[in-house]
């Protein structure tokens, strides 16, 4: 089924419905007018975005014939003064055509355009350009600006196609290439917009946008609608790599003193993100039932950090998706970890009491402490010691994990100091495969639960249902909680030559010196 005046008036009527949207760019701001490239190039993003989310919208080419230009000016960027046989609108969206499809030729593209009869009448051509009419428009028409724009709308397209499922012609190039000095807006004014964010609470990319217009000391900053599209065109496994690869950066600096302890204790955790209260139709696996079994629902967001003694960085950051289950979240986030730093011991709270975890656990060597959720035999344990007034018990447990096979582990049972209880709810159960030794270091796990809520005070604001913009502002966030704590130690040894793990360097200290410099990520 192909598109119909129907599937455009509902790819338009869900741009009008979006709250954060400004489209198109054009007035939005003095910055951009109906000439503006950059403007340009948001509204194919803002478009083409939601073009492929409807099923009948499954071709890049006819995207290309869609795509509204009407009002855009393009007279400014024609190097003809005369008059011409093409419209420039006609040419651009041919130009637009031959990128997408990677022809380095004009060749292809004619004999593509004679196969296709239907695709010339949707573009508006009644005759088809020879090659030397195409060569000239591209080379000597349309300015070099206008020629990039065109580079970078065909890999928009092919983009936000390949991100819906959508057959592309060929494969877009997802990292942008380092932009040199004719560039309108540099690369890492991005990351200085997203930092100025992250300093100010509940700070939107639309609000911070205009005020990083006023304190950036760069020629030109990017809008909100154009620092969102930039960042949702990134996937999740590419923002996980920048995100180790800046870890390993911050691992570097703070391994060469001998206070960052080399061998460590993690915690693994999952956190939700404030409670979502829009409609979640279409996003059913990213928005999930809260932790608490409320009747609320959130973003989860799942993280392994050094805990302990040493400075608490978030090694790895991943997000939750309805349908994984808890061990290959903690095989994800513990491949990372270890390919980082050496680790002894895991924390984890009691979602993660399966035994297939522990046993994994196990098998690579690493010694766990776990609470248990108490069932039937825990509780009637629980009270059999509250008769004996007993504060603590250890015995053994086999865990069956199928065929015949077992996992052992020791269970401890320890009364909780001060407990509004006065039954078995008085004892905590917990789980570990080195003794009661090791329960002590139970209490590091907090050091995570405090990190969450530093890390949420780094948050951009957003009310996007938009998964990957979600998860980048997590992970940014994450990073810059990370480099703060990073940027305590260093500064702790010098002054003091020791470490106390209760930071003497605050949080806006630290990144109101990013903020003027930063090139992280």
């Amino acid at each position: 089924m192909a598109p119909s005046q129907s599937t455009h008036r509902a790819v338009f009527r869900d741009i009008a419905q979006i709250a954060y949207s400004e489209w198109p760019a054009y007035d939005s701001t003095p910055l951009y007018d109906r000439t503006s490239l950059a403007g340009l190039e948001s509204d194919v993003r803002m478009v083409s975005d939601q073009w492929f989310r409807h099923d009948v919208h499954d071709s890049v080419d006819e995207f290309v014939c869609s795509v509204p230009l009407a009002y855009f000016r393009f007279g400014v960027h024609d190097r003809y003064a005369g008059s011409t046989r093409y419209e420039m609108d006609t040419l651009f969206r041919v130009f637009v055509l031959k990128e997408s499809h990677g022809w380095s030729h004009e060749t292809a593209l004619i004999e593509y355009l004679n196969r296709h009869p239907s695709l010339c009448d949707q573009l508006g051509l009644e005759t088809i350009p020879d090659q030397s009419t195409l060569w000239r428009s591209w080379n000597k028409r349309f300015t070099a600006d206008l020629r990039e724009t065109i580079e970078t709308a065909a890999r928009t397209i092919l983009i936000k196609a390949q991100n819906a499922g959508i057959a592309v012609p060929r494969e877009p190039e997802r990292n942008l290439p380092p932009r040199g000095e004719g560039c309108e807006i540099h690369e890492n004014a991005y990351w200085d917009l997203q930092t100025y964010l992250g300093l100010r609470e509940n700070l939107a990319a639309n609000e911070g946008a205009r005020s990083f217009i006023y304190e950036s000391p760069r020629d030109r900053t990017p809008l909100g609608h154009a620092h969102r599209d930039h960042l949702r065109d990134l996937s999740i496994p590419e923002i996980r790599e920048m995100y180790r690869q800046a870890v390993d950066r911050l691992l570097g600096e703070v391994t060469e003193t001998e206070e960052f302890f080399r061998a460590g204790i993690v915690a693994i955790d999952i956190t939700e993100a404030d409670p979502f209260t829009g409609d979640r139709s279409g996003h059913e696996d990213e928005i999930l039932g809260t932790k608490e079994n409320t009747d609320e629902y959130a973003y989860q967001w799942a993280t392994v950090q050094l805990v302990g003694n040493v400075v608490p960085i978030v090694l790895d950051v991943r997000p939750v998706r309805r349908g994984e289950s808890r061990k290959e979240i903690v095989e994800d986030l513990l491949d990372s970890a270890q390919d980082a730093v050496h680790v002894d011991n895991v924390l984890m709270d009691r979602e993660f009491d399966s035994q297939h975890i522990l046993e994994m656990l196990n098998r690579r060597g690493l010694s766990y402490v776990v609470p248990k959720r108490m069932q039937t035999s825990e509780k009637a344990q629980a009270k059999r010691l509250l008769r004996r007034d007993q504060d603590r018990y250890e015995t053994d447990r086999k865990l069956h994990l199928g065929n015949n096979e077992w996992h052992e582990t020791s269970l401890i049972y320890r009364r909780k100091e001060n407990s509004e209880h006065d039954d078995h709810r008085q004892y905590s159960v917990f789980m570990t495969n080195r003794g009661c030794g090791h329960l002590t270091e139970y209490g590091y796990r907090w050091e995570i639960e405090s990190g969450y809520k530093s890390i949420k005070r780094f948050m951009a604001a957003t009310t996007s249902k938009d998964f990957v913009l979600r998860f980048f502002y997590f992970a940014f966030a994450s990073l810059l909680y990370s480099i703060w704590r990073a940027v305590d130690l260093l500064v702790q040894v010098e002054l003091t030559g020791e470490y106390e793990h209760a930071p003497v360097v605050t949080a806006d200290n630290t990144l109101t010196l990013l903020k003027k410099e930063t090139g992280i990520g």
